[in-house]
C-alpha cells in the first residue's frame, strides 16, 4: 500500500513539473515571437505574459502557425483574426491595447 502511495506521489510530482515547464516555455515561445516581429521588449513581455495566462495551449499552438511580417500592433491583431477564434481574438487585442498603453504589466 505504502509503495502504491509513492508512486502516486512520485506521478503527481512528475505531471506538476511538466506542468510548469509548458507553460514556461510557452511564454518564452510567444514572447520571442513578438519581439521577432518588432515589438519593444516590454510590450511583448506585458503581452506574452497576459496571453500565456489565458489562452490555452492549443490556442497559443494556433497563434505560433501565424505567418507573415507583423511589425506594428495592428499588424499582428489582423493576423490574428485569421485564427477564427474569438477568445483568441479578445486576448490578443486586449492584451496589446492594455501593454501597448502601459495599463497592464
Amino acid at each position: 500500500m505504502l509503495r502504491i502511495l509513492k508512486r502516486i506521489l512520485l506521478l503527481a510530482g512528475l505531471l506538476a513539473v511538466l506542468a510548469v515547464g509548458v507553460h514556461l516555455y510557452a511564454g518564452w515561445r510567444v514572447r520571442s515571437a513578438l519581439v521577432e516581429a518588432g515589438m519593444s521588449d516590454r510590450v511583448a513581455t506585458c503581452m506574452s505574459k497576459r496571453m500565456v495566462e489565458r489562452l490555452s495551449l492549443p490556442q497559443l499552438i494556433r497563434l505560433q502557425k501565424l505567418e507573415g511580417d507583423k511589425k506594428t500592433i495592428g499588424a499582428w491583431v489582423r493576423a490574428v483574426k485569421a485564427v477564427d477564434d474569438s477568445e483568441v481574438i479578445l486576448v490578443t487585442t486586449s492584451s496589446a491595447a492594455l501593454c501597448r498603453t502601459g495599463l497592464a504589466r
